[in-house]
């Protein structure tokens, strides 16, 4: 009995120093958060209960609501017993953008490490340091030059697969997300890993694991009781998570050993493959960013390991596919929501091609600026990825508030893009708020679809130059006229700012 009696205690003893320090330590968080504006939530749960409950698009209104209802640009609110911070004025992005420190992601891109590993998007500190510096020069506009053939060769077979559809019923609209994904993922695929996959026209397993896999990580951020892994992967979701990601890596690990067995036949250097090869590696002379990459990689003191490489190319995948994808789906969507605007595109369309067929160049395709403007007012309006998480290090002042290190903060871009204090009517779509005179005085962070700071978007210049490429085949050949309206278009996701409904259009041929 006494040593029973002994050993209930000592369990009890170890109970307490574990769970008393934990307590001190969430007492003295919420103290030195007291003064932050917060929503008022459930002590123990927080706010988890009040977003499960929520669609996606009621989420993205919630976080509207309060974005209006706390107008100086920053406010709390507790997930379970975890701090998030939303900031959402360009003084307070200021304080967290620039920094060199506190660029560690938060805890909602650890769900992303199983596909990713530690690539450019999800490391930090001194590895991200490394990798930046070297897979920066993979991508310096030069070098994308080299793109451009690709870029167009991939949107004119989109311009096929348009015309095929209208023929079936000429006069029907067509939702036009799911062609604007495919040839994405097509042009990613190629210029990523030198990999044709025919996205376009035919469905491959790649091709379908991607999509699903997107889609699953999407449900499981909204899913708490899906967030420890442990019990993730014992339900069906998480091992559907897992087949899918068996797939993709398989994939992507074979391209890089087919490109560095090649690369050791020619001593490094890349010429014609077998044409009969199915997966098109090395068709062109044309190097893919794997090839780039391996370049890099050979010169560098502490060299990538293949399972390195493989999760860069990878995070080249996810990051160069659904967001452009959007990107190019809510432009077209807001020209055709906004026909006095499209027809400014269709008069420069004129002034820079005429009568001419032939693809555009990046010379032409850097004259047209007025569908530059419009695509930065569409990532405005519709940033494709709505916000960024930072996990603090360090101790941080925004404003009048100090954030104690380990506590989230949310980069709310998509509340600053539509922030009333930052922009006048910020539901109204007008280009023109990005011509010189109207952007000269205005706050770097009041506009940041590509992120800031040194965490920027890497492949922002090849996302321009893809979207401009892809909207430009289209508008030289058709009108587009939407079926619905902006403020009929129900949005969201935490990842990736998607539609959640068909994006119905009528092609229009142009007389």
């Amino acid at each position: 009995m006494d040593v029973f009696f002994l050993l209930c205690t000592l369990c009890v003893i170890a109970v307490i120093s574990v769970i008393l320090p934990r307590i001190y330590q969430h007492y003295v968080l919420r103290k030195k958060l007291k003064r932050l504006p917060q929503i008022k939530a459930n002590p123990i749960f927080g706010v988890i209960f009040q977003l499960l409950k929520l669609s996606e698009w009621e989420r993205v209104l919630w976080f509207y609501d309060y974005m209006k209802q706390y107008k100086n640009g920053i406010y709390g609110y507790w997930l379970g017993n975890k701090p998030f911070v939303n900031i959402y004025h360009p003084d307070y992005l200021e304080a967290i953008f620039p920094s060199t420190v506190n660029i560690t992601k938060g805890e909602p891109y650890d769900m992303l490490r199983p596909w990713l590993g530690n690539g450019l998007l999800t490391s930090t500190g001194k590895q991200w340091f490394h990798d930046r510096r070297l897979i920066g020069p993979t991508f310096h506009f030069s070098i994308l030059n080299q793109f451009a053939v690709i870029l167009s060769e991939k949107a004119e077979i989109l311009t096929k697969c348009l015309e095929k559809e209208i023929r079936k019923d000429p006069g029907k609209a067509i939702n036009i997300f799911p062609f604007i994904i495919n040839v994405a993922l097509d042009i990613i695929c190629e210029t990523a890993m030198g990999v044709n996959v025919r996205a376009q026209e035919v469905v491959t397993e790649y091709t379908s694991t991607v999509h699903k896999t997107s889609t699953l990580i999407l449900e499981r951020l909204f899913r708490p009781w899906h967030w420890s892994d442990l019990l993730y992967y014992s339900f069906p979701a998480g091992k559907q998570y897992k087949s899918a990601l068996n797939i993709l890596h398989r994939f992507t690990k074979e391209v890089i050993i087919k490109k560095k067995s090649a690369r050791e036949k020619q001593n490094g250097h890349v010429e014609f493959e077998d044409k009969n090869d199915d997966s098109d590696i090395g068709k062109r002379k044309r190097k893919a960013f794997l090839d780039l990459l391996l370049d890099q990689n050979e010169k560098d003191d502490t060299p990538l390991t293949d399972d390195e490489v493989r999760a860069q190319v990878d995070t080249f995948m996810f990051e160069g596919h659904d967001t452009t994808a959007v990107a190019m789906t809510w432009a077209l969507f807001l020209l055709g929501s906004h026909p006095e605007h499209q027809e400014k595109v269709h008069k420069e369309l004129e002034e820079v091609f005429g009568d001419s067929e032939t693809p555009a160049t990046v010379k032409e395709l850097s004259e047209l600026k007025y569908l530059d403007r419009v695509i930065k007012e569409t990532l405005r309006l519709y940033p494709s990825v709505p916000m960024i998480t930072r996990e603090l290090v360090e101790d941080v002042t925004v404003g009048n508030y100090t954030f104690p290190k380990g506590i989230t903060v949310v980069l709310a871009i998509l509340l600053t893009h539509r922030n009333p204090v930052v922009w006048p009517d910020p539901d109204k779509f007008d280009p023109d708020r990005f011509l010189p005179e109207n952007s000269a005085n205005r706050n770097p962070y009041a506009y940041v679809p590509f992120s800031a700071g040194p965490r920027n978007c890497i492949g922002q210049r090849f996302a321009m130059l893809e979207e401009k490429t892809v909207l430009t085949a289209i508008l030289r050949k058709w009108r587009v006229k939407s079926v619905k309206t902006p403020d009929m278009v129900k949005y969201g996701g935490s990842i990736i700012l998607r539609p959640n409904e068909d994006i119905p259009i009528h092609f229009i041929p142009k007389k």
